[in-house]
């Protein structure tokens, strides 16, 4: 297969400027959450744009499988998919940060989950190496979860 980078970094763009507005929309509550209880485990403020640009990228790279898989009537309901679980991800910066509304933020985070793990089947049954990047994702979006939760019951 020969990758056309044009392609390539516009798949990798996407979720990127996703998750960069979200940060930035997001930014002017970091002083309030830099103030919760958090529960054990919790990593370092700098670990989470770290770790949310390698998924963000894995997400391109994967979505880039997809839309050039010589599959169009499958891959349009596997981007469709793809699609919902990038605004979900959008959306749950703002709710958890802006609105401080932790335990709603814990319900959309676990929709955001079972989107996810539709998504990453999806992909799969399409092509495996895209599936298979999803899960990195899954686990840290399990991992949110669990410091959601915990910041839900803590605060």
């Amino acid at each position: 297969m020969k990758i056309d980078f044009k392609k390539l970094i516009i798949n990798i763009a996407i979720p990127l400027g996703v998750g960069a507005l979200s940060a930035l929309i997001s930014m002017g509550s970091m002083e309030s959450f830099a103030s919760l209880n958090k529960p054990p485990l919790s990593p370092p403020g700098w670990l989470f744009p770290v770790v949310w640009s390698i998924l963000y990228i894995l997400m391109g790279i994967s979505s880039y499988l997809i839309t050039e898989s010589g599959k169009p009537a499958r891959s349009k309901t596997a981007l469709t998919v793809y699609g919902v679980q990038l605004f979900f991800n959008f959306m749950w910066s703002i709710i958890f940060f802006n609105f401080e509304a932790y335990l709603f933020a814990f319900i959309w985070l676990v929709a955001l989950l079972a989107l996810v793990i539709a998504n990453a089947y999806l992909f799969y049954q399409i092509d495996r190496r895209a599936g298979l990047l999803f899960i990195p994702y899954i686990l840290w979006i399990i991992f949110a979860g669990y410091l959601n939760f915990g910041i839900f019951l803590l605060n």
